[in-house]
């Protein structure tokens, strides 16, 4: 199965915050106009956090994945 084919599969049962965080996510990575390398995935994730750490800390969000 394709990249493509996981993200559609996660979609229906995506919390629309998430969702949100994704797309915003995903805009960015194309607005920088390069591929993402191995070796950058992690500086990313930092830039994630930082920049969504105020949606993704919060206690909805925590009681929203508890089960997963």
């Amino acid at each position: 199965m394709s990249t493509r084919e996981l993200i559609i599969r996660e979609i229906p049962d995506t919390p629309e915050p998430l969702l949100r965080a994704v797309y915003d996510f995903l805009i960015f990575l194309k607005a920088r106009g390069a591929p993402v390398k191995p070796e950058d995935a992690e500086s990313l994730m930092a830039l994630a956090e930082s920049s969504w750490g105020k949606d993704w800390n919060r206690a909805e969000e925590d009681e929203a994945w508890k089960d997963l």
